[in-house]
């Protein structure tokens, strides 16, 4: 078997998601909550424009989800824990000797590194709950790792952080050796670039441990999008920097050089929690579009449009993701693409 992880830009079958669901990080009250619901309901919308949507809902949620998403929207009912569809849920590949065969990596999945805070005894299922509906073979492996902690561009390199995937809490007996071994037999790659660290808010309580999806992401081979923090007074300016200055030493699977494309963070350094961790790096690409966060900034959120745009050459559309990010993530996080196999 070959199993290679397509690019995102790869044409889409369908996006997935899952709907929120009652939990610590839901919100402490029903308008909060509600603010979740809503932003989960329009990026699902959004994405509808370009490629089928199907959310994967808790029985609890089943007549909300019924109402805010109507019937446009596949609904599927299976337990969660949480709603980060990016991270538990499958990472789909394909086998490019076998035409026609879909395959979905099932990560061990143990919230992000086992925090006080996290359950996840159903997320856990979702990968093989997913594979079994889209008719997928199972590729199981024993690493625990993320969808969020990866990022491909189609054609043997990975980038990856070293605080994911090597994370105690997580592979407490890894090394980089192990994992790119394991990258290789599940994503196909034989590059993986290693970035040192995420960003600065991802390491707090409800964060991840730096997911690479938030700081640098591939627009093509050899491009790749780099999260740029311009303000001095904030900690991930340096991060920003270091994380270019990585890329700038590295080449890709061919050996190329990659050619950077900065995309400036919004003008907002704090919220009520401390430092942001916005991010417009954190967008999905879909079927001749791509779905953008917005963070109510008029001028950034229109400058990371126009770049994005450019970059990829498909329509821009942008969703308010300032609720999301205030529980933990943004729309790539919230989504998983499967990629269209011919034949199927």
């Amino acid at each position: 078997m070959a199993w290679r992880m397509p690019a995102e830009t790869a044409e889409h079958e369908r996006t997935w998601m899952a709907f929120p669901r009652q939990n610590e990080t839901l919100g402490d009250d029903a308008a909060s909550a509600e603010q979740a619901y809503e932003a989960w309901a329009e990026v699902a919308h959004a994405i509808a424009e370009f490629e089928p949507v199907t959310m994967v809902v808790d029985p609890t949620e089943r007549d909300r989800a019924a109402r805010m998403l109507g019937s446009h929207i596949e609904q599927v009912e299976a337990p969660l824990d949480d709603f980060w569809m990016r991270d538990f849920g499958p990472t789909f590949v394909v086998d490019d000797e076998r035409p026609g065969l879909l395959g979905a990596v099932d990560w061990i999945f143990n919230g992000w590194g086992a925090p006080r805070w996290a359950s996840w005894k159903h997320d856990r299922e979702i990968a093989r709950f997913t594979a079994a509906q889209v008719g997928a073979e199972v590729v199981s492996s024993m690493l625990v790792n993320e969808g969020g902690g990866i990022h491909v561009d189609g054609e043997g390199t990975v980038l990856a952080t070293r605080t994911v995937q090597l994370d105690p809490g997580r592979n407490p007996y890894a090394d980089e050796a192990r994992v790119e071994a394991e990258f290789a037999r599940t994503l196909g790659t034989t590059r993986t670039v290693w970035l040192p660290r995420g960003l600065t808010r991802d390491y707090e309580d409800y964060g991840t441990r730096g997911h690479v999806d938030i700081v640098a992401a591939f627009a093509a081979p050899g491009r790749v999008l780099v999260h740029a923090q311009l303000d001095a007074a904030h900690p991930d300016f340096e991060v920003s920097r270091e994380v270019r200055a990585v890329l700038e030493s590295q080449t890709d699977a061919s050996g190329r050089d990659f050619e950077l494309i900065e995309l400036p963070a919004p003008a907002t350094l704090r919220d009520d929690e401390g430092f942001v961790d916005w991010s417009y790096v954190n967008h999905l690409v879909v079927n001749g579009g791509v779905i953008v966060c917005g963070f109510g900034e008029a001028q950034a959120d229109a400058r990371a449009a126009s770049i994005l745009g450019e970059a990829y050459g498909r329509r821009v559309v942008t969703v308010d993701a300032r609720p999301m990010f205030a529980r933990g993530g943004g729309i790539h996080c919230i989504t998983q693409q499967q990629p269209a196999v011919a034949g199927r």
